[in-house]
C-alpha cells in the first residue's frame, strides 16, 4: 500500500493522499491573510508552519453571491453540485493532483482559472477535478481560489492613494499562485518551465489578462482561453464610478474610503450585489467592461489585454481559443420572454446586444440563416457578440505578432437534456476537457460524449506539452491564419473547417 505522499514547499511539509493512483494535495496556502489591514491590498506570501500540514480537504471559497447569475433551480441540477466549504476573505488555496511526487520527473504542469466572470466560482468544482488528466497524460493538474468581486477588483486608488492595486488584487492574487507555483511544483514532479495557463468564462478572461500583464511575465509558457474572451478590460473612470457606486451603499463619503477594510464582509458583498442589479456585466454594444473587472490602470494591466492589439509581452506563448457553438442558452434557454419570440421582440433583444446596428446585423443573419427562428437568430447573435466574434478577434491579433501559433476551436456537440434546448451551452465543454463526464449530468447520457472526451481531453494534454494540439485522436489541425482561418469543429467527429459561419464572421466587419 503506497504511503500517502509528503512534499517539502518553501513555507513547510504539507501532507496529501494517495487516491486510486494519484497523489491529491487540497488547501494548500499560496498567500497570506487579505482580510482587515490587508484588505485589497496585494497578496503577501503565506506564513510558514511547523511540522507537516495536512492538505486533505478543500480550503475556503472567496466570498460571493452564490445565486451571482440568477440560473433556475432546473438548469442548477444539471451543473456541478455547489459546495458546502465555507465563505472566507482569507482564500487564497490552491490543490494539485500528481501522478509522484520527490521523483526529480519535470511534467508538463496545467494551471486552471476557475469562471464565474471575476465575482463567483472557486477551484474545487466536481467538474475541476483533476485526476483522470493528471492520470491519462502524466501531467500536474493546479486549480486555485483568490479574491473575486468587490475583495479583489474594487478600483480605490482614484479615490485614495494608499489603495494602489485594489482594483487588481484578485489577479496579483493569481501571479502570486503562479509564482508559488514556479518555486515549489517540482517537488510535487511538475516542470516550472512548461506551464500552461487555461481557463473557461472568467477564467479564460483571466488568461487573457494575464498575457498582458508585465508581473505575470515568464510565470507561464502556454495559453489556452474557453469562451473568455477580454478583449479589454475596465477603464480607471469606469472603474472608479463602479467604487463610488460601492461606497454610495454603504452610506460612506470618498473621504472615508478606509473604513472599508473594517466593515463585515458581508455588508461589502451587499453592496457589491446592490451595485450590480443598478449595471449590466458587460455592456455588447461597445465592448465595456463594467462592474467587478481588472483594471487598466497603466502598471500592472498597462493595456487592453488585446486591445488595440495582442500582447507584444506573450508573443512567444503559443494560444489555444474557441467558444461553444450556442454559449448564450446557458443564460436565456428558460428565460420566460423566449418562447414565442417575435419579430419585435427579437429587434428589441438584438439592440440590447449591439446598440444601434442591431438591425442591419440582424438582417445580415436572417440572409444567412433563413430557416432559423427568432430565438435561434437572438441565441446566434448574442453568442456572437459576447464570445465568438470577440476570440476571432483575440486570435486574427495574436497571429498577427507572428510570434508562437494561434489554434482555433468551435466546439458543436449538442447536449439532449432539456429536451435539446439547449444545444451547446456555455461550459458545455469543461468536463469533456477534464475528463469529468460523470460528475456533469449536463452532458446527458450519450455514450458518444466518452469518445469526444478522450479526444478532447488528449488535445488539451498534447498542447500542454509541446504547445501543439495535434495527436494521434483528432485530424490534423493546422495554426490559424486570416487567410483561411482553419477552425477545429469538435463534435461526434471531429474535423477541420476553414471560416465556419463565415457570413455571419463577415457581418460584423460591414
Amino acid at each position: 500500500m503506497a504511503q500517502d505522499p509528503v512534499v517539502e514547499t518553501s513555507t513547510g511539509k504539507v501532507r496529501g493522499l494517495f487516491d486510486r493512483g494519484v497523489n491529491v494535495f487540497k488547501g494548500i496556502p499560496y498567500g497570506g491573510p487579505v482580510d482587515g489591514p490587508a484588505r485589497f491590498a496585494p497578496p503577501a506570501r503565506a506564513e510558514p508552519w511547523p511540522g507537516v500540514r495536512d492538505a486533505l480537504e478543500y480550503g475556503p471559497t472567496a466570498v460571493q453571491d452564490p445565486d451571482a447569475f440568477g440560473l433556475s433551480p432546473e438548469l442548477i441540477a444539471l451543473l456541478p453540485v455547489r459546495e458546502t466549504i465555507p465563505m472566507r476573505e482569507n482564500c487564497l488555496v490552491l490543490n494539485v493532483w500528481t501522478p509522484a511526487v520527490n521523483d526529480g520527473r519535470r511534467r508538463p504542469v496545467l494551471f486552471w482559472c476557475h469562471g464565474g466572470a471575476f465575482i463567483a466560482g472557486s477551484g474545487s468544482s466536481a467538474w475541476y477535478d483533476g485526476r483522470n488528466l493528471c492520470r491519462k497524460g502524466d501531467v500536474v493538474i493546479v486549480t486555485i481560489n483568490h479574491r473575486l468581486g468587490a475583495f479583489g477588483y474594487l478600483h480605490l486608488e482614484d479615490i485614495d492613494h494608499r489603495f494602489a492595486a485594489s482594483g487588481n488584487a484578485g489577479m496579483l492574487d493569481i501571479i502570486a499562485a503562479l509564482e508559488w507555483v514556479r518555486d515549489n511544483i517540482a517537488g510535487f514532479g511538475g516542470d516550472p518551465g512548461n506551464v500552461t495557463i487555461f481557463g473557461e468564462s472568467g477564467g479564460g478572461a483571466k488568461v487573457s489578462v494575464l498575457m498582458a500583464m508585465p508581473g505575470a511575465r515568464g510565470l507561464f509558457h502556454k495559453a489556452i482561453i474557453q469562451s473568455g474572451p477580454a478583449v479589454e478590460m475596465m477603464s480607471r473612470p469606469d472603474a472608479t464610478a463602479t467604487a463610488k457606486q460601492v461606497l454610495d451603499e454603504l452610506g460612506l463619503a470618498t473621504n472615508r474610503v478606509d473604513e472599508l477594510r473594517r466593515i463585515p464582509a458581508d455588508r461589502l458583498l451587499e453592496a457589491q450585489i446592490a451595485v450590480l442589479k443598478k449595471i449590466n456585466l458587460m455592456s455588447f454594444a461597445n465592448r465595456r467592461r463594467v462592474g467587478f473587472n481588472p483594471v487598466i490602470d497603466g502598471t500592472i494591466l498597462p493595456a487592453g489585454p488585446f486591445a488595440p492589439a495582442a500582447p507584444e509581452s506573450s508573443s512567444h506563448v503559443p494560444l489555444m481559443i474557441g467558444t461553444n457553438k450556442d454559449e448564450m442558452t446557458l443564460f436565456f434557454a428558460l428565460a420566460p420572454w423566449i418562447e414565442g419570440m417575435d419579430e419585435a421582440l427579437l429587434r428589441e433583444r438584438v439592440r440590447m446586444f449591439v446598440g444601434d446596428r442591431g438591425d442591419s446585423l440582424l438582417a445580415l443573419y436572417q440572409r444567412a440563416r433563413p430557416y432559423d427562428s427568432p430565438r435561434d437568430l437572438m441565441m446566434a447573435i448574442a453568442t456572437d457578440a459576447g464570445m465568438r466574434i470577440p476570440s476571432l478577434t483575440m486570435a486574427a491579433r495574436k497571429t498577427a505578432l507572428s510570434g508562437a501559433p494561434v489554434f482555433v476551436y468551435l466546439f458543436t456537440w449538442e447536449t439532449a437534456v432539456m429536451g435539446g434546448r439547449l444545444k451547446s451551452p456555455h461550459a458545455l465543454e469543461i468536463p469533456f476537457v477534464f475528463d469529468t463526464l460523470e460528475s456533469a449530468p449536463l452532458t446527458g447520457d450519450s455514450p458518444a460524449r466518452f469518445a469526444l472526451a478522450d479526444m478532447m481531453s488528449s488535445t488539451w494534454l498534447a498542447f500542454a506539452r509541446a504547445g501543439d494540439p495535434n495527436n494521434p485522436t483528432i485530424p490534423h489541425w493546422p495554426p490559424y491564419s486570416t487567410g483561411e482561418r482553419p477552425t477545429m469543429i469538435f463534435d461526434n467527429e471531429c474535423r477541420v473547417v476553414n471560416d465556419p459561419y463565415q457570413q455571419e464572421r463577415l457581418a460584423w466587419e460591414c
